[in-house]
């Protein structure tokens, strides 16, 4: 009976080792994931902050298909220091696009690299302008006329 329960911690404990692994690799495939880990590899000013030959780490946190929002981190270190880099994005038209990636060298400043990424692959994600004119036509068609709305007599909710 022992050496059973024994065998079912091990399973359980491996099974776990398993899945543990497939999801950190899976998250390493994220579309977020690759391009930040190119952009860190050949930015001259990541070289500049840790060095050359960047080696990236485990990619770790969320990334939402259905919300379409991503958050995505890991550790880079290269042949003078490390850093965390940091990388977030949204999912548009079936497309992950770079809202914000960033290296934070370890003691020092915090470097955007977003700017860099979007000037050698252009921009995915569409920025929001408040000053922009609005892209709704300006005379709206009128309803059908075969359309009755027939409320309840009252308040709303009674």
């Amino acid at each position: 009976m022992e050496e059973r329960s024994m065998q079912r911690r091990v399973f359980v404990g491996f099974g776990l080792v398993v899945s543990l692994a497939a999801g950190c690799g899976r998250l390493s495939q994220h579309p977020l994931a690759l391009q930040a880990v190119e952009e860190v590899r050949t930015n001259a000013r990541v070289a500049a902050a840790i060095g050359d030959t960047v080696q990236c780490g485990t990619v770790r946190g969320t990334a939402n298909e259905t919300d379409g929002i991503a958050h995505l981190e890991f550790d880079a270190s290269g042949s003078r220091g490390r850093g965390l880099v940091v990388v977030e994005g949204k999912k548009t038209l079936n497309q992950w696009g770079v809202t914000m990636l960033e290296l934070r060298p370890a003691g020092a400043e915090r470097i955007s690299l977003t700017a860099d990424l979007e000037e050698h692959t252009g921009v995915d994600t569409p920025k929001f302008d408040p000053g922009a004119a609005s892209s709704t036509p300006a005379s709206h068609a009128a309803p059908p006329a075969d359309v009755e709305i027939a409320l309840p007599p009252g308040p709303p909710g009674q």
